[in-house]
């Protein structure tokens, strides 16, 4: 209702205006005198106007374009000839001037009938693609686009949001798919990486619950294994966690800084026992970095770099940690002198239980240098690694002054 309302007002100050122009029209071509008949002539064809729109506009709301558009010329060139035959009949005008009036204005209905037949046969064509397009999306193809349809800037607009909205979907979609095949992934290895463990600590529970090994010494050397293999999946499952909370976005949220002397001092000390235990040197240059702020999750970075470090350097190696400020950023980086990184495994090395060839993955679960890669980058820095074999490892990073100060 309110709707119809706004309408019949709209017609209304339109006929309004337009009865007003035509008068000041009249007065400035010195019609003064007949000033009065012409507005008794105005008012009616304005009511009639306002009747008109008013009981056509729910009629055309289901019309097409092409009936809209003509009907638009016919009532305006209905309306001509309407005041023509009336002006007329007022002897405003000759028959003989009338009649050749009317001879115009039915040559012009003819001209705009066939303008209004053009404009909505391409803007006919324009909304066709427009919704082919969108029921190509609606059946799932994400890779339809409607173009170029040079149809006038509403409708151009119209498709360009259109696509622009078809490409987010096919990137949202996109993402999906690597989030779903990760997943399935993550699921795969991770059951494989549970096996061995839980097969192990079965295996061993068994022999002393039944009684097949009874031997101190036997069952000491058990535990041992039972509690590296507990360790194992503990560190599996803590890695599994933290990175189900980077996927949710939780480090960026995150407001703790540290000093980066304590970091790297944390690191080194969480893997000083299995360095000393194969012989390892382990040192630390901050070339005046020290005072350095930065994230407490480096210490899980560093961990993680040297723990891969320890476990791929023979025994009398040296492992060593270096940090400098350049170009207002913090660059950090882990080298060691082992047996360096295959060119084949080199891109791959990042990628979630990655380990590369089978005879010198160690123990690990595959994720550590994963999980370091995802904090760096949720940081806003990056990290790389570069070997040569024999020649050792070397794995860089880089963060930005807003997360390391």
């Amino acid at each position: 209702m309110r709707s119809v309302w706004r309408t019949t007002a709209l017609v209304l100050a339109v006929a309004v205006a337009g009865a007003a122009g035509s008068l000041v029209v009249a007065v400035w071509v010195g019609m003064g005198a007949d000033t009065g008949h012409l507005l008794t002539s105005l008012v009616p064809a304005a009511l009639v106007t306002v009747l008109v729109a008013v009981f056509a506009g729910p009629l055309l709301t289901r019309a097409s374009l092409r009936q809209r558009f003509v009907a638009v010329a016919l009532v305006a060139a209905v309306a001509a000839l309407t005041n023509l035959a009336v002006l007329t009949r007022q002897m405003f005008l000759s028959s003989h001037d009338g009649t050749i009036v009317i001879v115009l204005v039915v040559y012009s209905l003819g001209a705009g009938l066939a303008a209004a037949l053009v404009a909505a046969r391409g803007t006919s064509v324009a909304v066709a693609r427009l919704e082919e397009t969108a029921e190509v999306l609606g059946g799932g193809d994400l890779q339809a686009r409607v173009g170029d349809l040079n149809a006038g800037s509403e409708l151009d607009m119209l498709a360009r949001t259109l696509d622009d909205m078809a490409s987010r979907l096919a990137s949202a979609a996109e993402r999906e798919r690597e989030v779903e095949s990760m997943r399935r992934d993550l699921i795969t290895a991770v059951s494989h990486d549970l096996r061995t463990p839980l097969s192990s600590l079965r295996a061993m529970v068994e022999a002393i619950d039944d009684g097949v090994v009874d031997d101190a010494a036997t069952v000491r050397r058990y535990t041992g294994e039972m509690r590296r293999s507990v360790d194992r999946l503990v560190s599996m499952v803590d890695d599994l966690f933290e990175l189900v909370q980077l996927e949710a976005g939780a480090i960026q949220a995150e407001t703790r800084r540290a000093r980066l002397d304590d970091v790297v001092r944390s690191a080194m000390g969480a893997l000083e026992l299995q360095a000393e235990e194969k012989g390892l040197s382990m040192a630390a240059d901050l070339h005046g970095a020290e005072a350095a702020a930065c994230s407490p999750r480096l210490v899980r970075v560093l961990q993680n770099l040297l723990g891969n470090a320890v476990r791929h350097t023979p025994a009398d190696g040296t492992i060593t940690i270096a940090a400098h400020h350049a170009d207002g950023r913090l660059a950090l980086a882990v080298r060691d002198t082992g047996e360096g990184i295959p060119a084949t495994d080199l891109p791959h090395i990042f990628e979630p239980f990655y380990r590369g060839d089978p005879a010198r993955s160690g123990g690990g679960a595959g994720l550590g240098l994963a999980l370091a890669k995802r904090i760096v980058e949720a940081l806003g820095g990056d990290i790389t690694a570069h070997s040569a074999p024999e020649m050792g490892a070397r794995f860089e990073l880089s963060l930005p002054d807003r997360a390391s100060v």
